[in-house]
């Protein structure tokens, strides 16, 4: 047996941010150029990065900026590549350590978020390594001035890179956001995506969304927003993960309550494996049981021919649509129901006043 290699891991645009930091900082305060620095992430791990360069102004200490190259390892991330450039000054004495947004990294405009309206779109967490990185260096180096600097953060072609992501959705305009809980990138992690929908339903809610739409990708989020003319901010693209939408949802009881109606959206096949219990739809964790949507049909009391072994749950519909269009409405109104029904348990309160609804828009009617 051939076993595959370990997939190769990278770094948040916030460990690459601080990293350039700490190298504007070594030339704002020494002169000197590093080629290469070492940071601490938020649990206790170190880390060399590369320096690719390093400018600084005539006036000697006046600012100082480092850019660092993103590699997000094997990890398939838009800003796998991107260029990451911290520019350095001295701020007004008492102001300690500021944020502001250079070119390419966005701003943040609707409520919900982490951050405040009007803010610079750098999270928490990477502006508290910034942060704790430069005081170290500082120490590091027996700087005696006080740290009171401006820390501005920019990305290369940001703004471009921002259409492939979600942000404009929730509410960052001109450019990418520095991100990162721990540091690090892990190849295929579902952690990030799971974190989009998180803050998507926090903007939405804050917003003054009373009904908002999880969909599991663009052609059912069309669909419903059409249908029911949704604003952009209350559209949730949650792809497989269901789960990760509903407990999140589960787990904060206030933003649930602010909620009157939920709709979930998504093509027959998903929305089938929903039904059938499962709150990971990805194609490598769960399946289809035809046996048992035929079952489902038997219990409805439908009368129907058995489907030759269909390859999907849209080539099951489809035979049944053929040869008897009502079992194939039954089929629909059941997968509709059990997976309503999934969403309540999971939600973890039956007796909600909540509306919910499941729809499969390429196939739904009335």
């Amino acid at each position: 047996m051939i076993e595959k290699p370990e997939l190769k891991r990278g770094w948040t645009t916030g460990s690459c941010a601080t990293a350039a930091a700490v190298a504007a900082f070594c030339a704002l305060a020494e002169g000197a150029v590093p080629t290469k620095v070492v940071i601490t992430l938020p649990r206790g791990e170190t880390v060399e990065f590369n320096i690719e360069r390093l400018s600084q102004s005539t006036a000697c200490g006046e600012w100082a900026e480092a850019m660092v190259i993103k590699d997000a390892g094997d990890d398939p991330d838009v800003t796998h590549g991107a260029r990451i450039v911290v520019k350095l000054w001295w701020g007004v004495a008492g102001s300690g350590i500021s944020f502001r947004a250079g070119n390419g990294v966005g701003l943040v405009t609707r409520p919900g978020l982490a951050l405040a309206v009007g803010e610079p779109a750098i999270n928490p967490v990477p502006r508290m390594m910034i942060t704790q990185n430069l005081v170290a260096t500082a120490a590091r180096l027996a700087v005696t001035r006080a740290l009171d600097l401006v820390v501005e953060v920019a990305v290369v072609d940001g703004e471009r890179l921002a259409e492939q992501t979600l942000n404009s959705r929730l509410g960052i305009v001109g450019g990418l956001s520095i991100l990162g809980t721990t540091g690090i990138v892990i190849p295929y992690s579902c952690s990030a995506w799971i974190h989009s929908i998180q803050r998507g339903v926090d903007v939405a809610v804050a917003s003054g969304a009373r009904h908002i739409a999880a969909t599991t990708g663009r052609s059912s989020e069309r669909a419903i927003q059409v249908l029911y003319g949704l604003p952009d901010f209350a559209m949730i693209e949650m792809g497989d993960f269901v789960g990760g939408f509903l407990k999140y949802l589960r787990q904060n009881p206030a933003t649930l309550e602010r909620i009157q109606r939920i709709t979930i959206g998504g093509g027959l096949g998903k929305m089938v494996k929903l039904a059938q219990g499962n709150l990971d739809l990805h194609s490598k964790r769960s399946r289809v049981d035809f046996a048992q949507l035929s079952q489902w049909l038997r219990e409805a009391g439908i009368e129907f021919t058995e489907p030759q072994e269909p390859p999907t749950a849209a080539a099951y519909f489809s035979a049944l649509a053929q040869t008897n269009p009502p079992a194939a409405d039954g089929l629909r109104q059941e997968v509709s129901r059990r997976a309503v029904q999934i969403v309540r348990d999971t939600l973890d309160d039956p007796n909600a006043p909540l509306q919910l609804e499941v729809l499969i828009p390429d196939i739904h009617r009335g």
